[in-house]
């Protein structure tokens, strides 16, 4: 048990909506379908919060529910993929001369999208907490309940998983500009 006093649910609802608001966001592609998750996982914490004995974080604690709360989602809806952008498009410059600039962003964002949606659920959990949310890999492992080495070898893997499946299916360039685009490479068999 923790010398800390157990944690009010307004404390840790004000300390960390927004946090899981953004790893549901990143783990889902849906900024919807997060923000109606969120609310179930909110509602999860309120309900176990007087049963939080301290052995963690509250913050890893939180995000553990949240995980498992999206692991229990996509074992309801199955396997789909989501093809939404990671990175919402907020704005480009006015005086951008490419009138193409969001569709060609949001295109590249949507095939990301896809590739991390591809990933085995454990690497993408750990790739989602670790690189796109900044968790530290001993977070990654409490939140999974995994030892630290399984957090990070799982981390490693979803990286080159990712790496291998965006050289197969993307091929990436830069333009006149320097910008850094990307043309869907055509499926096997139907070059």
């Amino acid at each position: 048990m923790s010398d800390h006093p157990q944690p009010t649910f307004e404390e840790v609802a004000h300390q960390l909506t927004e946090p899981l608001r953004g790893f549901l966001i990143s783990y889902l592609g849906d900024r919807d379908l997060a923000d109606d998750l969120l609310q179930e996982v909110l509602v999860r914490i309120e309900a176990n919060l007087a049963g939080f004995r301290g052995e963690a974080s509250v913050k890893t604690w939180a995000f553990r529910i949240a995980t498992n709360a999206v692991i229990d989602h996509s074992r309801r809806k199955g396997a789909g993929t989501t093809v939404v952008s990671i990175d919402e498009v907020t704005s480009l410059s006015d005086d951008s001369p490419d009138i193409d600039a969001p569709l060609i962003i949001q295109e590249m964002n949507s095939c990301i999208r896809e590739q991390i949606d591809s990933l085995p659920e454990d690497y993408r959990v750990a790739m989602v907490l670790h690189d796109l949310q900044g968790l530290t890999a001993g977070e990654v492992a409490a939140i999974c309940g995994t030892s630290l080495a399984t957090a990070k070898i799982r981390i490693h893997r979803a990286r080159l998983r990712l790496r291998e499946v965006l050289t197969d299916s993307c091929g990436f360039y830069y333009d006149d500009d320097l910008n850094l685009q990307c043309d869907r490479k055509a499926p096997p068999g139907e070059e």
